[in-house]
């Protein structure tokens, strides 16, 4: 049966890492929800196409077409032994869609991981956080810098800050998570999927404790 893993955890985590070094290690996609979004819209898809017209008009794109948009990417042959979902579900309502997805592809969740970290800790890595112009590496002036200032190690372009990553907008932005996300924890919890991984350790070590949970 396919192995499906759903990733929760508030910005600046490291939820986008662990799922990059957690596909390499199980060989399971990696989809996550923002890039699928850009895929679509970059290809211009019919669903692309679809949530542009709500995104235009200012509107949340509704349910429908982001769940649309995840069914497409289930079907692949890639995702024949299962995947990891970084970004969705989002809601518990998404979180219902998805469960009926998977019994298509003869799949459930089977675990979900939430990464914790303190708050200060978040808005100390995000509002150290820059990003490369041209393909979007991220680094951190306390936890992984480039090897030199300003410059991305992989393609030497400008390093920038985005404006959701100063520390007022950043406190925000967690609170937010934290609001949208207890409804969504508290469904996985219910249903005995919810396993804490303490996010406060070296990355090298949050991942062995996503791995051991996994196994379990």
């Amino acid at each position: 049966m396919a192995t499906f893993i759903v990733l929760l955890g508030p910005p600046g985590v490291g939820k986008g890492t662990q799922a990059k070094i957690l596909s390499e290690r199980t060989r399971l996609a990696h989809i996550s929800s923002g890039d699928l979004f850009r895929e679509n819209l970059k290809n211009q898809t019919e669903l692309g196409k679809l949530a542009q017209t709500y995104m235009t008009r200012g509107e949340l794109v509704p349910d429908d077409v982001t769940i649309g948009m995840i069914r497409d990417r289930l079907s692949r042959s890639d995702c024949k032994n299962g995947a990891i979902l970084d970004g969705f579900p989002r809601t518990p309502t998404q979180a219902d869609a998805l469960e009926s997805i998977l019994e298509e592809f003869n799949g459930q969740v089977d675990a979900v991981p939430v990464i914790v970290v303190a708050e200060n800790e978040l808005i100390e890595r995000l509002s150290n956080r820059w990003t490369c112009r041209a393909s979007g590496h991220i680094f951190n002036g306390k936890t992984n810098p480039p090897k030199e200032v300003g410059k991305c190690d992989f393609d030497a372009s400008d390093l920038y800050q985005r404006d959701d990553d100063t520390a007022a907008t950043v406190k925000h932005r967690i609170q937010v998570y934290m609001n949208q996300s207890l409804p969504l924890i508290s469904y996985y919890r219910e249903r005995g999927k919810l396993v804490e991984i303490d996010g406060m350790r070296p990355i090298e070590e949050v991942t062995q404790a996503l791995m051991d949970a996994l196994k379990k």
